[in-house]
């Protein structure tokens, strides 16, 4: 009896270690910003953004008249799994929604290396697969071709993305994580899943960039971090 008592209390305190390991999995620190300094440091990049680091805060901002949402950014070497965290909030009806993506700026299947994204506004939370989905070489084309896409194009589509609806409130802050592995995405909101997707293109083992884009303005940001799997990559 006392066997099958220590098997039993074994195999629990197994489950609950596999419980806890996708959070432990993520222990080596790419990057993280608090944001206390009175400016971006050196390693963000930016494309078409005006945002600015203001009383502790990323204050995404983009430009009036901007022909593409702000875009700031973390360039690293490549990665497959990564876990992204931060808090945000919105702060009027002017912020719309903001998106968190994964690029490899090596990759040249995929419009400016687009391969994953992680979108959230007030009402939902939106995962897509960009590598084989929507940001597809020959799919971004026929989006802008008169022709559009084909129903077959439609229906491919339709697998490469989902959507999870969720209501956050204007002016309170939220955690968000973003954890791949493989080709698996989980997406939590104040430490309770809102959202999981597997699809091919997410599991891209190449993964050099990852950049919070606002739409259009009146998202803040604090607390960001990157963290990847396992062993740093060899030194070539």
């Amino acid at each position: 009896m006392k066997s099958l008592i220590a098997l039993a209390l074994t195999s629990l305190l197994t489950t609950i270690a596999s419980a806890g390991e996708p959070a432990g999995y993520y222990g080596r620190t790419i990057f993280a910003d608090d944001f206390s300094g009175s400016a971006f440091g050196p390693r963000w990049g930016h494309y078409k953004s005006g945002s600015v680091v203001k009383d502790g805060v990323l204050v995404g901002i983009t430009p009036e008249n901007s022909d593409h949402s702000a875009v700031d950014s973390i360039k690293f070497p490549g990665e497959r799994d990564l876990e992204v965290s931060v808090k945000f909030r919105f702060t009027s009806e002017k912020g719309k929604s903001f998106n968190v993506w994964f690029d490899d700026k090596d990759f040249k299947g995929s419009h400016a290396g687009h391969i994953c994204s992680v979108s959230v506004s007030p009402a939902a939370v939106t995962i897509a697969d960009a590598k084989t989905g929507n940001f597809r070489n020959d799919i971004y084309e026929k989006r802008k071709s008169p022709a559009g896409l084909s129903t077959e194009d439609k229906a491919m589509l339709a697998a490469k993305t989902t959507r999870q609806a969720v209501k956050l409130s204007l002016q309170e802050w939220h955690t968000l994580v973003i954890r791949t592995k493989g080709e698996g995405v989980e997406v939590s909101l104040d430490g309770k899943v809102a959202g999981s997707f597997k699809s091919e293109g997410i599991g891209h083992d190449h993964k050099t960039l990852v950049s919070l884009t606002t739409n259009p303005v009146d998202v803040h940001y604090d607390d960001f971090s990157l963290k990847a799997a396992g062993q740093a990559p060899a030194k070539p």
